[in-house]
C-alpha cells in the first residue's frame, strides 16, 4: 500500500532525527530546499545550510537560495570554492561532476568539523539514480548522506510534500550548475559561464521558466519546452541580437525541446 504524503513527510523526519546535528548542502532547488526546511523542523538550531559558491553557480540562483533561507527561517552561509583551479574538473570530463563533488565535499566537511556537526546530507533522490550521476558516487564515497534516497522518495514525492507543506519553491523548476551547458571534453572557462549564465538570464527575464543554452564552441543550443518554441521564434530578432552581442555567431533551436543531461546523449 502507498504512503500518503503526510506518512511520507514523517519518514523523512524521523530519519534526520537519528542525526544529532546535520549539515545541508544547499542551492535552493526544491531538493535541497525541503531538506533544509525538514532538517530545520526536526532539528532546530542542530541544522545548518550551506551554499557552495563558484563561478559555476548563477548569481541568480544564489539570491534565489538566499531568499528561500530567509522567507523559512533556515540558518544559511555561503562559502566560496575555487572550483576551477582543479584541472580535473576544468578539462570537463565526463566524470566532471565526480571531481565537483569531491572538491564540494572537502569543504563541507571542514565547515562540518568547525560547527561540530555530526553529518552532511544533500537533496539526492531516487529519481536521480537512473541518470548519469558521477557527483552521487563521489558524495557516498565522502560519507554524505542521503535521506531522500534512504528513505525511497523521488522527485515528485519531494514536489508533493513541498506543495502540502504550501513551501513557495514547490514548483520551482529543476536546474543545473552552468557547467552542465558546456559539451564534455571543452575546458570550462570563466568567460564560457558568464556566456551561458547571462544568455539563460535574458530568456528568463523575457518569460520563460525552464530553458537552458547549451554552447557548442561559438552555437548557442537553445532547449526549452515544446510548448513555448512558437513564443522563442515570435522573439526571434530579440534573441539572435542579445545573444550575439553576448558573444555567440549562431543561434539555434533544439526541436527535440527541454530534457534534463541532454549533454549526456552523447555517452
Amino acid at each position: 500500500m502507498c504512503m500518503d504524503i503526510s506518512a511520507k513527510r514523517e519518514l523523512i523526519l524521523k530519519k534526520l532525527r537519528e542525526q544529532s546535528s546535520i549539515v545541508i548542502a544547499f542551492s535552493g532547488g526544491v531538493d535541497s530546499s525541503l531538506l533544509a526546511v525538514l532538517a530545520h523542523e526536526a532539528l532546530g538550531t542542530k541544522s545548518r545550510c550551506v551554499l557552495l559558491d563558484s563561478p559555476v553557480v548563477p548569481r541568480s540562483a544564489i539570491a534565489e537560495a538566499e531568499n528561500i533561507a530567509r522567507r523559512n527561517g533556515l540558518s544559511f552561509e555561503i562559502i566560496p570554492v575555487g572550483i576551477l583551479a582543479d584541472e580535473q574538473f576544468r578539462a570537463n570530463p565526463s566524470e566532471r561532476c565526480y571531481w565537483c563533488k569531491k572538491n564540494s565535499a572537502a569543504v563541507l566537511k571542514k565547515r562540518a568539523t568547525e560547527l561540530g556537526f555530526a553529518c552532511i546530507a544533500d537533496g539526492m533522490n531516487v529519481s536521480d539514480t537512473g541518470e548519469h550521476r558521477p557527483g552521487l558516487r563521489a558524495s557516498t564515497e565522502e560519507g554524505i548522506v542521503h535521506p531522500f534516497i534512504e528513505t525511497g522518495m523521488t522527485k515528485a514525492d519531494i514536489r508533493a510534500i513541498a506543495r502540502g507543506m504550501q513551501l513557495e519553491f514547490s514548483d520551482k523548476p529543476s536546474a543545473a550548475c552552468l557547467s552542465s551547458r558546456i559539451p564534455y571534453g571543452d575546458e570550462i572557462t570563466v568567460d564560457k559561464l558568464h556566456m551561458v549564465e547571462e544568455a539563460e538570464a535574458f530568456l528568463h527575464n523575457s518569460g520563460f521558466s525552464q530553458v537552458r543554452v547549451r554552447m557548442h564552441g561559438k552555437i548557442a543550443r537553445i532547449e526549452l519546452p515544446k510548448a513555448e518554441m512558437h513564443k522563442l521564434l515570435s522573439l526571434h530578432s530579440d534573441v539572435t541580437s542579445t545573444l550575439k552581442s553576448i558573444g555567440f555567431s549562431y543561434v539555434t533551436l533544439d526541436i527535440e525541446g527541454y530534457r534534463s543531461g541532454s549533454m549526456d546523449e552523447v555517452l
